[in-house]
């Protein structure tokens, strides 16, 4: 099973569970209609989509709505900590959450009492808490942008807003905040910085840099990082190995935003919609390089 996990910006929102599918710029789930905008309903989007090429695992999702309070996490918190000990889940992948240590680590707890302990993915809250509550290395991929990656980075900081200014300066090269990241336990097995360029990296440094194609108008798009994350979650769950997943998702995100042609006005779904002709390209491109010099290409 794939399993994605995260909230809503509508705090009537029940908390739902279940299959999650897509049309006409809606997800259903449970009964209940989502329109897919930024955040968990992107990246859910994204994933669908990805599945829908790779072969048509179902996506799983347990979304709440939230507005900020944390009430709406706080019942997903508990409702996973219950549940989640008897499941089988593949990959798991853990979004916008009211950052709450305590909560985390009952999370990590019911994850361990699972029979067989998921590849686990996380990013924006859910990041922000495993590296609070010093777990970051019970994560199989962060994929975090460069403001975040600041935050991993810091090994004072408790909360993303007390992040030392110096860290985010100019000066401060992706390259190194990585570094950083993994010099002080504050990083997951592998990252996905999501940017101007994107970097995948390990406990080495980084494995790649994707660069093209660029398109200016997704650096202003809301949802953009949160379709990154969607694609890689689906490869993941396809059972490719982390990083060529990552790699492969921020070629092909970059992709399905030149195939969407984006304005200022662009909405998120537009570039979702491309995925599936995106990731159909790149995989087929990585297979004919992989025939030619039988060598991985990432």
């Amino acid at each position: 099973m794939l399993a994605i996990v995260g909230t809503v910006p509508d705090q009537d929102f029940l908390m739902v569970s279940g299959k999650v599918t897509l049309k006409n710029g809606t997800l259903a789930i449970d009964g209940k209609n989502v329109l897919v905008n930024r955040g968990t309903p992107a990246l859910l989007g994204a994933a669908i989509k990805a599945c829908e090429t790779l072969g048509g695992q179902d996506v799983t999702g347990f979304l709440v709505g939230d507005t900020g309070l944390g009430n709406g996490s706080r019942e997903l918190y508990r409702h996973l900590t219950e549940t989640l000990p008897a499941m089988e889940i593949h990959t798991m992948a853990f979004h916008y959450l009211q950052p709450d240590i305590d909560w985390h680590n009952k999370i990590v707890f019911a994850v361990e009492a699972m029979e067989k302990k998921p590849l686990m993915i996380a990013d924006a809250g859910f990041m922000y808490a495993a590296k609070m509550s010093g777990q970051a290395g019970f994560y199989d991929l962060f994929t975090p942008d460069a403001g975040e990656l600041a935050f991993l980075a810091d090994e004072t900081a408790p909360h993303p807003f007390y992040t030392r200014g110096f860290i985010l300066h100019e000066n401060n090269k992706v390259e190194d905040l990585i570094r950083r990241a993994y010099l002080h336990e504050n990083g997951a097995r592998y990252l996905l910085v999501k940017g101007f360029e994107d970097h995948v990296a390990d406990t080495d440094g980084v494995i790649a840099t994707i660069a093209a194609p660029a398109v200016a108008a997704m650096e202003a798009m809301g949802g953009t990082g949160d379709t990154l994350t969607g694609i890689a979650t689906a490869l993941v769950s396809a059972g490719m190995a982390i990083p060529k997943a990552a790699t492969i998702a921020a070629k092909a995100n970059r992709l399905a935003g030149f195939h969407a042609d984006p304005t200022p006005a662009t909405q998120i779904i537009e570039v979702i919609r491309e995925i599936p002709r995106a990731l159909e390209q790149v995989l087929n491109a990585d297979d004919t390089a992989l025939r030619k010099t039988g060598e991985p290409t990432v």
